[in-house]
This record gives C-alpha cells, sequence and structure tokens, in this order.
C-alpha cells in the first residue's frame, strides 16, 4: 500500500509540475460572467429581431428588459476584475502590440494561417479581439441608452443610434460565432479558462514566448 501510495503521489506531482497556471480565479470568474452576460444578449436580441423565435419565447416586455440590463452589467465583471493584479497584467498584455504580433498578422495575412512560434501569453488575433469587443461594447451600451432613453437626445439621433445598434449586433454575433469556433478547436485553451491550468508543452507550441516564470513587461 505504501508502494502504491507514493506511486500515485508521483504521479500527481508529476502531472502538477507538467501544468502551468495560465490564468487566476478571478480572471476565468470575469470571462465566464462576461460570457453569460453576452449570451443572454445575444439570446434576448435574437428573441426580439428573429419573429419565429419571438413568438416562441414570448413576453416581449420581459425580453426587452432582460436585454437591456444584461447589456448595461458587461462593464461589471471587468471593473470588478480590476482588483486582481493578474487580471491588471494580462489587460496589459492585451492593451500593447509587440513587433511579434504585427509579423503574426502579417504571416496570418499571407499564408491564411496561425503562426503559434510569433505567440506570448495572447496572440494577435485575440488581442485583436479583445480590442474589438471592448470597444463594440461601449459603442453598443451607448447607442442601447439612447434608445432606452428616447427622450435624451433628438429624433436623428435615435434613428442613427438605432441603425449602429442593430447592425454592430449582427457583426457581434458573427465574431462570437468565430471565436468560438476557434476555441472549440483547441481544448487545452478551454481548459485554461475553465480551469486556469494549461500543460507547458502546450505553452511550448502554441505560445512559446510567453515564459510564465517572468513578470509582464512594464510600459517605460
Amino acid at each position: 500500500m505504501t508502494r502504491l501510495h507514493d506511486a500515485m503521489a508521483g504521479a500527481e506531482n508529476s502531472r502538477a509540475a507538467a501544468m502551468v497556471r495560465r490564468f487566476t480565479r478571478a480572471e476565468t470568474w470575469v470571462h465566464r460572467s462576461l460570457a453569460w452576460l453576452m449570451g443572454v444578449c445575444a439570446f434576448t436580441a435574437a428573441a426580439l429581431y428573429v419573429p419565429q423565435l419571438a413568438e416562441i419565447v414570448g413576453r416581449r416586455r420581459l425580453v426587452v428588459t432582460v436585454h437591456e440590463w444584461s447589456g448595461i452589467l458587461l462593464p461589471v465583471p471587468v471593473l470588478a476584475g480590476l482588483v486582481s493584479r493578474a487580471f491588471r497584467a494580462d489587460a496589459g498584455r492585451l492593451g500593447r502590440f509587440f513587433p511579434h504580433d504585427w509579423r503574426w498578422l502579417r504571416a496570418l495575412v499571407r499564408t491564411r494561417r496561425r503562426e503559434p512560434s510569433l505567440a506570448g501569453k495572447f496572440n494577435a488575433g485575440q488581442k485583436l479581439y479583445a480590442a474589438f469587443s471592448v470597444g463594440a461594447v461601449l459603442v453598443m451600451i451607448g447607442t442601447g441608452v439612447l434608445m432606452w432613453f428616447p427622450r435624451l437626445s433628438p429624433l436623428f439621433w435615435r434613428t442613427g443610434a438605432t441603425f449602429v445598434h442593430d447592425w454592430l449586433a449582427l457583426l457581434i454575433g458573427v465574431v462570437i460565432a468565430g471565436h468560438v469556433w476557434l476555441a472549440a478547436k483547441d481544448p487545452e485553451a478551454r481548459r485554461g479558462l475553465r480551469t486556469g491550468h494549461v500543460p507547458r508543452w502546450w505553452i511550448r507550441q502554441e505560445h512559446p514566448l510567453w515564459k510564465p516564470d517572468r513578470p509582464p513587461p512594464h510600459r517605460k
């Protein structure tokens, strides 16, 4: 029994040594909360604009209320996550483009394939997705508020806000579908978001420029 116990403990230690923490609990909570809020926004938007789905769901006033509040609450997980030092560090990584990121994009345009050797903790595509998401959410909240409180602005503004809100929502849906499709092809990336840990071999293969034991670069 002692040998079996020692063998099991050794195997467990070996598995632990092969894993690296990619995200803290705070970061996984932020991502999960954003995913749920965005999912509710997308579903309620579809229920408002697709007649067949609207007939199934019904209760339009309730759907509108849920859509409005789920949208206005989208920044809350991000603001709460700023309490975490790890989240702030990763937000800094996502917000900065380095020379290898530009090379990653050029390689993608030229070959239509990602180049993992040019990826740090986040590749250039993930950085662009994060930037688009932040900008899109801010625009959607701004236009949504104008639609929610029509007396705040003249009719011309409300008409423009409705146009931007509707078409940007469609673009967001397409981008999110692409994000989910790429995530579905990478089980280790999903594991990192679910548990916070990824294998070392995956880092060497997909994000070789990321050195987990080194602190993130500081802005000069």
